[in-house]
């Protein structure tokens, strides 16, 4: 008989894993590859120790939960500004319809003021973050 049989399913591979180890450890040496292994964001222990092995090169991230909150508060002080700027027009234009023109140029006056003033704390704002970024940032490290 012929063999006229669809191939259905998976493909296999070309180069498949099936070469198995086993390896014991120590007290010692399973807390030394487990704090190494929790520094290293890989999907499995076999793929780290794989990488461990043949000296793959693998790249360690540090979460710093103070530059986290920094970052989370910047972000929360952007959405403040994109805020303050669209009430802006808003309050301007209610305020021209509603009072006469003294009253609007005074009330105006007070606003301009106080928008440079944010604009400067912005700036001071801006470049703290970068002395932030420069002395904490993961390229120092």
């Amino acid at each position: 008989m012929t063999d006229n049989r669809k191939r259905a399913g998976r493909k296999p591979k070309a180069d498949t894993t099936v070469f198995r180890y086993s390896v014991n450890f120590t007290a010692i040496e399973q807390a030394i590859l487990m704090s190494m292994y929790d520094k290293v964001q890989v999907e499995s222990m076999s793929a780290f120790i794989k990488m461990v092995l043949f000296e793959k090169p693998f790249k360690v991230f540090y979460v710093d939960e103070n530059t986290r909150v920094f970052i989370d508060k910047l972000s929360s002080f952007n959405a403040l500004y994109r805020t303050v700027g669209v009430e802006y027009a808003l309050i301007v234009k209610t305020l021209r319809e509603n009072f006469n023109e003294r009253k609007a140029m005074k009330a105006l006056y007070n606003l301009e003021q106080k928008t440079t003033e944010l604009v400067r704390i912005s700036m001071e704002i801006v470049s703290l973050a970068r002395q932030f970024d420069e002395s904490w940032s993961q390229k120092s490290r």
